[in-house]
């Protein structure tokens, strides 16, 4: 159950005047001796973990997401509770997993009474401002709760005003506003706008949230870096090949999947050049390191660089070509693995590689520390901040990561997911299938290769994992698995000239009786 601290039940969801609702009101529990500082927090989609300059990626340059990492902190093993836009999003600003939060898929609005750490910020006399992309409720672009300034728009956003749709706006502190350019670089410039006019020279501290539409697909590169890196080869990982090898021992989903909207074969159900999508995928990210930069330059020319906490991250990660896969969902690495880069001016040291596990349910309680505050009681996250440190040894960090999907209807090749992801280990269940559940070595097979499912040696891992997964659930009344209305069949084609369905494993075949 959610444990809020609220004076009043609910949200009041009446508009005001200017278009915000209005917020309940929190109880602020402050961290004694604590100085609060500025935060900035930057925030891209699909923005997988691997895809910066400085971790040794052959052609895609970060020269901002770098810095940070040089200056400050590199999380290695940063990860999502869920690998899905708005359910990670709704994680991120509320520090609950899903079934706590109840943002289920792309489609829902956070349920009514649902409290983002930003209004904690607000309640300790912070101001505030949010700048980009919401989606928890494609169809709303209306202010939400915990923040003076809001520019936002409906569902995924455009990165350049669309011709087809006329009355395509922004909606700015409640008024429609026209889109008028690239929007990485207009989020990035009604930020520093809003900062120059309500931050710079003010006795208050400040949190800002830019929250990129970049880089989700479609992909379209800001003009001046269009064919940045044309001809560059997609760095094709090894467990792409539709080989026996790749699909031994692994769930008959995961090869159907390679065949479907979702897969590398029948992708967007399209003849789509995957190569081509990930030139432009990283074309489109080196406007977000832009904006990184220009941030970062803005603190520095207004002498405020050295009292403020600035983060980036990625919503979730993305697969390009990982076992036969596009996009994300699943809790392979790939899907579940974000950047995550950080400075915290004389708190954290420069050049620190944190080696735990954090999540995007730790970004508030961080942020709430950071600002001097105490997390709240409802909050399934951990503040990272004394941990990036080096004041929070490893044995006493988490040593148990909750995942979970829960399976979409529009697009039905992914099944209902839970995992567990300890330091070493990752145990991985399907929910409502005739299929397989996976085991992997993280440590000796970090590419998810074998699946030891059917290992003698690993399963009493297997038991305690699975019995660990369901303690996890059901003491946190997540023992059910929540749907949106079913509005069709989805995206369920298949090419065909594809792959054929996948057969069942030998494991599970017999000739006669259940012990033949």
């Amino acid at each position: 159950m959610r444990r809020v601290h609220l004076s009043v039940v609910t949200l009041l969801m009446q508009m005001s005047v200017c278009g915000f609702v209005a917020a309940a009101e929190v109880d602020v529990q402050k961290i004694d001796g604590a100085k609060p500082m500025n935060v900035v927090f930057i925030l891209s989609d699909d923005h997988r973990y691997d895809v910066m300059s400085f971790l040794g990626h052959p052609w895609a340059e970060t020269p901002a997401m770098d810095a940070l990492a040089k200056e400050g902190v590199y999380f290695e093993k940063a990860m999502v509770t869920t690998s899905l836009c708005s359910p990670s999003r709704a994680s991120i600003l509320t520090g609950q997993y899903m079934h706590n939060h109840g943002v289920v898929d792309n489609n829902v609005l956070t349920p009514e009474g649902t409290v983002f750490f930003p209004e904690y910020l607000q309640a300790a006399g912070y101001t505030t401002g949010y700048f980009g992309k919401w989606h928890m409720g494609g169809h709303s672009d209306a202010p939400r709760p915990g923040f003076d300034k809001w520019v936002s728009f409906r569902g995924q956003g455009h990165y350049y005003p669309p011709e087809h749709l006329k009355k395509w706006s922004l909606n700015v502190d409640g008024k429609s506003v026209p889109q008028k350019g690239y929007i990485t670089d207009e989020l990035t410039d009604y930020a520093l706008d809003w900062m120059d006019s309500s931050v710079k020279g003010g006795d208050k501290p400040f949190f800002v949230y830019l929250s990129h539409k970049g880089v989700h697909g479609m992909f379209h590169p800001a003009k001046r870096h269009e064919g940045r890196y044309k001809g560059k080869p997609l760095p094709k990982p090894k467990t792409m090949a539709n080989t026996d090898e790749n699909y031994r021992n692994k769930p008959m989903w995961l090869k159907n999947q390679r065949n479907s909207w979702h897969g590398v074969e029948f992708s967007y159900h399209q003849d789509t050049d995957i190569a081509e999508h990930y030139r432009l995928y990283c074309e489109a990210l080196l406007s977000v390191d832009e904006s990184i930069a220009k941030v970062r330059q803005w603190l520095k020319d207004n002498g405020l660089a050295d009292n403020t906490m600035v983060l980036y991250m990625g919503d979730n990660g993305f697969q390009w070509g990982e076992h036969g896969l596009i996009d994300k969902r699943t809790a392979y690495e790939a899907s579940m693995r974000v950047p995550l880069v950080g400075v915290c001016p004389n708190v954290w040291k420069p050049g620190t590689v944190v080696k735990e596990v954090v999540a995007n349910i730790d970004i508030g309680p961080t942020i709430l520390e950071a600002a001097g505050v105490k997390t709240p009681d409802q909050m399934d996250g951990q503040s990272f901040l004394q941990l990036a440190a080096g004041k929070t040894k490893a044995v006493d960090w988490r040593q148990n990561l909750l995942y979970e999907y829960y399976w979409e209807y529009n697009f039905p090749q992914t099944p209902t997911t839970f995992a567990l992801r300890t330091p070493e280990y990752k145990f991985i269940q399907y929910h409502g299938v005739w299929d397989l559940d996976e085991l992997y070595d993280m440590k000796n097979d970090p590419h998810e290769e074998h699946n030891l499912i059917f290992n003698d040696d690993q399963q009493p891992r297997i038991r305690k994992m699975r019995a660990d997964l369901h303690k996890i659930l059901a003491e946190s009344d997540a023992a059910r698995v929540p749907f949106s209305h079913k509005r069709s069949m989805g995206s369920n084609l298949r090419l065909k000239s594809g792959s054929e369905p996948a057969d069942f494993p030998p494991q599970l075949l017999r000739n006669q009786n259940a012990k033949d």
